[in-house]
C-alpha cells in the first residue's frame, strides 16, 4: 500500500519519502511553484474524461502532463497508462525520456523499473504500468494487456497529427467498470479546420476540460529560448501568433489579416463578455407579450456592450442551412461599428426567431436582416410577431418579372462580395471592434479558394462571419432596396422569353444548372 501526499507549503525541493517499520511507504510530492507551473495546478484534480492541453511552443504542457501522470499512478493502485504518438519511434525521443527525466529529478528511481527496449515503465510499489506505442496500426492496440488491471488512461501527444478515426479507436479502448477513465490530449493548434477544433471547441462536450497556455506561462523556460520565440513577434507575426501564442492557424490565403485577428483572439480570451444568457418570453395566443433577460454562464447569447440610449444598432442573422450547424445573430453599433452582442447556437427556427425578436427589441429595435437563402421562416415569424424593423430588399416576381419588396437578406453573387467587403473594411479599420472569440476564429479559417472566392475552409464554419457581414452591410448604408436587387433581375435583359419559361418550370436543381449555364447569379 502506498499513500501519496501533496504539501506545497512545506516541501519545496521536489520529492522526499519516509519509511516506517509498521507504516506504509509515504511519498510526498511538492506542488510548489519551484516544481509545477502555477497555471497548471488546477488541472491536477480534474476528473473529466477528456483533458485537452493546447497552446504554443515552449509552454511546458507536455512536461506537466508527465508530472501529473506520475502523481496519479503513484497515488492510485492499478492505474495503467498508454502513451501514443502517430509514429512509435517519436516516443523514444520525446515522451519516454521525459518520464525518465522526471522520475530521476523527483528521486523516484528506486520505485520504478524502466524497460528501454520495450519502452515500458513499471511502478514497483503498486504494479501500475506505462506503455508507449504508435498509431501506424491502431488495431494492434486492442491486444495490449497490462500485468495488473486494465487500461485506465491514455495520453495522445501531438494530437493534431492523429486522425479522427484513430482517436475514436483509442476512445473506445477506455471502457470497463471501476476506476475513472481519462484521455489527455496535447497539441499545438496549427489548423483551424482540424477535427480537434470541431470535437472539443466548436461544440465542447460536458465531460471535457481545456487548458490554453503559451511560453509566457512557463516560469521554467530559459531566457535564450524565450528570446528566440519573442523574435518571431516582429520577423514573422503570423508564425508568432500561431506557433508561439498557440492561436488556431489556417492554410492558404486568409481574407482577413491573420496576425491581427490572431492577436485579438489572444487578448479576448482573457476578457469575458459582460453578460451571458438568453431571453425568456411570455407568450399569449402565440404572441410575445413580454420578455426578460436570464443570466446563464455559457449561455448562447453573449453581450459585450449593452444598449445605450440614443444609439442605433443593426442585427445580421445567418440561419442554419447546407454545411452550417449554427443559427447566428450579430449585433453591431451603427456609429462605431463595434460588436455589441452575438447569438450562436444549434436550435430550431421557432426558438431562433423568438430570440432574434427579443435581441433586436433589447437593442432599441435594431434593424434586423435575416439571411433567407435556405428558409424564410424566421423573417415570416418576425413579421407575424410584429417586429417593427426588418431589412427590405427587392426581388423579382417569378410570374410578373417585376421587382417587388421582400424581407430579409438574399445572398447572391452580387450581394455577398459587397457584404464581405463591408466587413473587411470594418476589420481593417479596427480589429478590436470584434470581441467574440468564435467569430474571430472563423475569420482565421475564412480564405480565398483557387478561384479567388472568399469562403470557409473545408471543415470550418462561416455562420458568424456571414451574420457579421450582413450586419456590416446594413450599417454601411448599402441596405437600401435598389442595391439589394437579386441578381436574376440583372439577367432579365440577357435571357430570352423561352429561357425564362424554362427556368420557371424547372426544379431547384435544374434552376441551379441553368443559372450556371446562362449566367446571372
Amino acid at each position: 500500500m502506498m499513500t501519496l501526499k501533496t504539501e506545497p507549503s512545506s516541501m519545496s525541493q521536489g520529492v522526499k519519502w519516509k519509511r516506517g517499520s509498521a507504516k506504509p511507504l509515504e511519498i510526498r510530492i511538492s506542488l510548489s511553484n519551484r516544481v509545477i507551473n502555477p497555471i497548471y495546478r488546477p488541472a491536477l484534480s480534474r476528473e473529466e474524461r477528456y483533458l485537452v492541453f493546447y497552446g504554443g511552443a515552449g509552454s511546458g504542457k507536455s512536461f506537466f502532463v508527465c508530472q501529473r501522470f506520475l502523481i496519479k499512478l503513484l497515488g492510485q493502485e492499478r492505474r495503467n497508462l498508454l502513451v501514443v504518438r502517430r509514429v512509435e519511434r517519436a516516443n523514444r525521443t520525446s515522451t519516454f525520456p521525459l518520464f525518465q527525466q522526471i522520475i530521476m529529478q523527483w528521486g523516484l528511481s528506486p520505485y520504478f523499473r524502466i524497460y528501454k527496449n520495450e519502452m515500458r515503465i513499471l511502478c514497483l510499489l503498486n504494479g501500475s504500468e506505462i506503455l508507449f506505442r504508435g498509431l501506424a496500426d491502431v488495431d494492434r492496440l486492442k491486444s495490449i494487456t497490462f500485468s495488473r488491471g486494465i487500461l485506465t488512461d491514455i495520453w495522445i501527444e501531438e494530437a493534431s497529427e492523429v486522425t479522427r478515426e484513430q482517436f475514436n479507436q483509442l476512445d473506445v479502448r477506455l471502457r470497463g467498470r471501476g476506476k475513472t477513465k481519462q484521455m489527455v490530449l496535447t497539441f499545438n493548434p496549427v489548423s483551424a479546420n482540424h477535427w480537434l477544433k470541431e470535437r472539443f471547441f466548436d461544440t465542447p462536450p460536458e465531460n471535457a476540460a481545456a487548458f490554453h497556455t503559451t511560453y509566457l506561462h512557463n516560469r521554467f523556460i530559459d531566457d535564450g529560448y524565450k528570446s528566440v520565440l519573442e523574435g518571431y513577434r516582429f520577423s514573422d507575426p503570423y508564425y508568432y501568433q500561431v506557433y508561439c501564442l498557440g492561436c488556431w492557424g489556417v492554410y492558404g490565403k486568409t481574407v482577413f489579416h491573420s496576425s491581427e485577428v490572431a492577436g485579438q483572439i489572444a487578448r479576448q480570451r482573457q476578457t469575458p463578455p459582460t453578460m451571458e444568457g438568453f431571453f425568456c418570453c411570455q407568450m399569449e395566443r402565440n404572441q410575445i407579450v413580454s420578455f426578460r433577460w436570464t443570466d446563464e454562464k455559457g449561455g448562447y447569447i453573449r453581450i459585450f456592450h449593452p444598449p445605450v440610449e440614443g444609439r442605433a444598432y443593426v442585427l445580421g442573422a445567418d440561419t442554419a442551412g447546407d454545411g452550417s450547424d449554427f443559427f447566428v445573430g450579430q449585433v453591431l453599433e451603427v456609429e462605431s461599428g463595434r460588436q455589441a452582442a452575438i447569438l450562436r447556437h444549434q436550435m430550431d427556427e421557432e426558438l431562433f426567431a423568438r430570440q432574434i425578436y427579443c435581441l433586436g427589441r433589447f437593442y432599441r429595435d435594431a434593424l434586423v436582416g435575416v439571411e433567407t437563402n435556405f428558409s424564410t421562416y424566421t423573417v415570416k415569424e418576425l413579421q407575424r410577431l410584429g417586429y417593427p424593423r426588418q431589412l427590405v430588399r427587392r426581388r423579382e416576381d417569378h410570374y410578373s418579372r417585376k421587382l417587388v419588396p421582400a424581407y430579409g437578406f438574399r445572398t447572391t453573387a452580387a450581394s455577398r462580395p459587397v457584404a464581405l467587403a463591408s466587413l473587411s473594411a470594418l476589420v481593417r479599420e479596427d480589429i478590436s471592434l470584434i470581441e467574440d472569440v468564435p467569430t474571430l476564429e472563423e475569420m482565421l479559417s475564412f480564405v480565398r479558394n483557387e478561384k479567388g472566392r472568399a469562403e470557409a475552409q473545408k471543415g470550418s464554419h462561416d455562420d458568424c462571419v456571414m451574420a457579421l457581414a450582413i450586419a456590416a452591410y446594413m450599417r454601411s448604408d448599402l441596405w437600401e432596396p435598389q442595391v439589394l436587387e437579386e441578381s436574376l433581375a440583372d439577367a432579365r435583359e440577357m435571357w430570352s422569353e423561352d429561357m425564362w419559361e424554362d427556368y420557371r418550370n424547372a426544379g431547384e436543381k435544374e434552376k441551379n444548372y441553368l443559372r450556371q449555364k446562362w449566367g446571372g447569379t
